[in-house]
């Protein structure tokens, strides 16, 4: 099956984390998923661009993010990057309530949220600067599942 791929490019402001999840789910939306599928990649995505703007861009509604979104068959992948501050220790950062910022009442739980919605999680420091978080996952598409997919879009006239 051929690849299909989404690029957005928004800019680090929390008015824009809702608008990069819905966009995402809407896309992956031809891939089948379930609802659960598409609430998981919601909150995966959501989590991801929020790291963003508080800890990359430290919430000065300053830098871009750049999410690509790529579905092969069932499998999504999806990369949201910044070339904001970085990660000094990623794996101490990974670490559930892991938090620099304790005073804002930071959870430290946003990686350890991306991992329980999808498959695997991959948090890679960008040589210009900056994260690259790759989110992966393997849609359960069934058959029912797929003729229901199949139904909607021909019905919205996609």
């Amino acid at each position: 099956m051929k690849e299909n791929k989404m690029i957005l490019t928004i800019d680090a402001m929390p008015i824009n984390e809702s608008f990069a999840r819905s966009t995402v789910a809407s896309f992956c939306v031809q891939a089948g998923p379930t609802l659960e599928e598409i609430s998981d990649i919601k909150t995966a995505v959501s989590e991801a661009v929020t790291n963003c703007i508080v800890h990359a861009y430290q919430k000065k509604n300053e830098g871009k993010i750049k999410i690509i979104t790529k579905i092969k068959g069932s499998e999504i992948e999806i990369e949201i990057i910044d070339s904001g501050i970085g990660i000094e220790d990623i794996a101490k950062a990974r670490e559930p309530f892991f938090t620099t910022l304790p005073e804002d009442e930071r959870s430290g739980m946003g990686f350890t949220v991306m991992e329980s919605f999808m498959d695997s999680v991959n948090v890679i420091k960008n040589g210009s600067g900056g994260i690259t978080v790759k989110l992966k996952k393997k849609l359960d598409n069934s058959p029912l599942q797929m003729g229901v997919c199949d139904n909607v879009i021909q019905r919205a006239n996609f």
